[in-house]
């Protein structure tokens, strides 16, 4: 295999820190020279023999030698350095390594690559991963080859290195977190208050009761609040395992970087320039949001220079001089400016706009409410069949052919309207929206209710307004008032339960129990983890700009300091295999099962480019899925059989959901495959709607 003093050749890939920032004159910092000489060591760990303890044999302490510049295939700002290990044949097969820096600085690790190994040919160890101090780890950080074993076929010298690493990961459950930390843990959210600066600024904790449920976050470990025991302080930085924290893409860049720019520099910068206590920030005609399409907004030249140097603000505002803020203008606007104020725009956003996801098939009328009435009274709806324009058709033939499908914001927006209405920020009404297909497959909407909770108290009943369409007089100006109350409950629906909720909390728990429990080895984690790239990190930012008090969303959205808590009431119906896409098709009534055709559901509506293209989607990666998973998984019996993934979902279960751990059994083949699909499609599907949305909410802000 090898010889007596044979050495084995290799290359490691790595990204000098400095390299990753930005000096003040844009050039990069060239420091490659410091990795050389006793700066970083590496150590190979055989998979095929085994020491006297039953683990992979050690080789010698290896430092790199001199930097490699004829590597082709080297990304911007990486490095390649030469290292020869010594290696013979009763070492057997590397399959691992440690790695030690020495130096004060961390720098991120890409890759090693070993070349002409014996009857192997090139080995490959893809890293990703930022390498800190060796001191400042309680554990040799380790390394495993590029392979693929459930836990039952890992090479016996890799096993207690497997298991090792996972332990490592998943720390002790105490102490704070430090920037450096690899430690994956749950937590509740109890860091979106402050009440140590006011007591206006205190926050119920989300997570850890009944009354309000919520997926877990990452711990953080900080302490408690001087004013609240059960509040987390806040810090300048939120703790995230650091290969979290957006890859390695330069720090001076993305989404970090343009959070923090418009809270703490934009945001001041512009009430600068506004005297927002006699000016506030609201449109006072059409005319005004026009502009932001077709001028922007113009600012004093001191604003600017403070505001422009950003990177990311350059890429976020447009500006030609003094004009900022300037908007691209949606398609609809540039066909005709109000499109947006017609009958069919309205319920074609409901199946092609931002927040497609909601829309459900009315199964009986009028509607009825799921409000315990001992505390809400009779929340029935007011709506009658004779109100309502059907084509022709009787109340009973529409229902039977399946034609009638309701927007329904009233149970969610009910028990917090009273509460955001005495806010004296903004008015709301509870709505529901009634809408009728058409022979030509088009939505029309036909009834609008607004109702608020009674005068006398909530035990009195809804006061309820219905709302039909007009086209002339004073009606139709009430009509476009009803549909605008429709809208933004709509995009405050979107943004903190279809987007945030459903896409980000949801997802952060599989995150936390993925790294905690499967190893790099394992196939599902090679699988899963690509698409939960950046999902800590950017939940975490949430937490420390967006959904915390007073933050950007609480700032610009209706439900102002209820809108995090509003998320968690409708958390309490999440079950997680409603989650997959023809299931929840399903479920909302928009589509019935039909094994006839190609996904197994015909949609009811069949103009419905959410569905329909989600179904395709879903259907490619359901392809792919059950060619994968078969490899390693043929039967319930292996999934079972496979200890770290049954503990990695009995823990992203009864903890990381733990509120809802008694909707949700035990794992499955099914189950499995049905997690894969969710998190490739959920996030990609919303997010490619969304966008703008996310633009015009955080730029309001500002």
């Amino acid at each position: 295999m090898f010889s007596a003093g044979h050495k084995i050749k290799g290359t490691v890939v790595l990204m000098p820190k400095n390299e990753l920032e930005v000096n003040p004159d844009g050039s990069a910092v060239d420091n490659l020279n410091a990795f050389l000489g006793r700066s970083v060591s590496l150590q190979l760990i055989s998979a095929t023999k085994a020491d006297a303890h039953g683990k992979g044999k050690v080789g010698k302490d290896t430092f790199l030698e001199g930097i490699n510049t004829s590597l082709p295939t080297l990304g911007a700002g990486e490095s390649a350095f030469n290292i020869h290990f010594e290696w013979d044949g009763s070492m057997g097969i590397p399959g691992a390594f440690y790695i030690k820096n020495y130096m004060q600085v961390e720098f991120f690790l890409k890759s090693l690559t070993l070349e002409a190994i014996s009857n192997q040919g090139t080995i490959r160890f893809v890293c990703n991963s930022w390498v800190y101090n060796t001191k400042l780890y309680k554990s040799v950080r380790i390394f495993f080859a590029n392979h693929t074993y459930v836990p039952s076929e890992t090479p016996a010298p890799l096993v207690e290195y497997r298991e090792e690493e996972l332990k490592s990961l998943r720390g002790n459950g105490t102490g704070e977190r430090k920037e450096y930390d690899r430690i994956y843990d749950y937590d509740v959210y109890n860091d979106l208050g402050n009440p140590d600066k006011s007591e206006k600024l205190a926050r119920p904790v989300l997570g850890g009761s009944s009354t309000f449920p919520y997926p877990r976050r990452g711990r953080t470990g900080r302490g408690p609040t001087v004013t609240d025991p059960n509040t987390e302080k806040q810090g300048e930085v939120f703790y995230v395992p650091r290969d979290e924290n957006l890859g390695h893409l330069k720090s001076k860049d993305a989404l970090e970087i343009g959070t923090k720019s418009l809270s703490q520099i934009v945001q001041p910068a512009f009430e600068s320039a506004f005297d927002l206590k006699s000016t506030p920030i609201e449109f006072h005609s059409f005319q005004d949001v026009h502009d932001l399409y077709e001028g922007g907004i113009k600012l004093p030249r001191d604003v600017i220079s403070t505001i422009i140097p950003l990177p990311v603000i350059k890429e976020l505002y447009r500006t030609d001089g003094q004009h900022i803020l300037k908007f691209p203008q949606p398609h609809v606007v540039q066909v005709s400016q109000s499109a947006w104020m017609t009958d069919e725009e309205f319920a074609r956003e409901m199946i092609a706009g931002v927040n497609p996801c909601v829309i459900r098939g009315l199964e009986e009328f009028p509607p009825k409410s799921n409000l315990d009435p001992a505390i809400y009274g009779d929340q029935s709806s007011k709506i009658t069949a004779d109100s309502l324009d059907l084509d022709g058709y009787t109340m009973d033939e529409a229902l039977g052919s399946r034609r009638l499908f309701m927007l329904d914001y009233h149970d969610i927006f009910m028990p917090y309207v009273r509460q955001i209405n005495q806010l004296n920020s903004a008015k709301t009404y509870a709505t529901r929206t009634i809408l009728f297909l058409r022979e030509d497959g088009t939505l029309k909407p036909v009834a609008i209710e607004l109702s608020l909770p009674h005068s006398a108290g909530d035990l009195s009943a809804a006061v309820s307004q219905v709302v039909l369409p007009a086209k002339e007089g004073v009606e139709s100006t009430i009509w476009l008032l009803a549909k605008a109350y429709v809208i933004v409950n709509d995009s405050c629906y979107h943004q903190l339960m279809s987007h945030w909720l459903n896409t980000h909390a949801a997802m952060e728990p599989f995150v936390i129990a993925t790294h905690r429990h499967l190893s790099v080895l394992h196939p599902i984690y090679k699988l899963l983890t690509p698409h939960y790239r950046n999902n800590m990190n950017i939940n975490a930012l949430a937490r420390q700009s967006l959904i915390n008090a007073n933050g950007i969303i609480e700032t610009t959205f209706l439900p102002s300091k209820y809108s995090v808590e509003m998320s968690s009431a409708v958390y309490k119906n999440w079950v997680f295999t409603d989650q997959a896409l023809p299931a929840d098709l399903i479920k909302r009534g928009v589509a019935i099962k039909d094994p006839s055709t190609p996904h197994g559901v015909r949609l009811l509506i069949e103009d419905y480019p959410y569905a329909a293209d989600g179904l395709e989607i879903w259907a490619a990666i359901k392809t792919w899925v059950q060619e994968y998973v078969p490899l390693y998984y043929a039967r319930d019996d292996d999934v079972k059989n496979d200890s770290e993934l049954q503990h990695w979902w009995k823990e992203a279960v009864e903890k990381g959901h733990g509120d809802l751990k008694d909707k949700h059994g035990g794992l499955s083949c099914r189950h499995l495959k049905t997690l894969l699909k969710f998190a490739s499609l959920s996030y990609g599907l919303l997010q490619l709607s969304m966008q703008p949305l996310i633009l015009v909410s955080i730029l309001m802000e500002v």
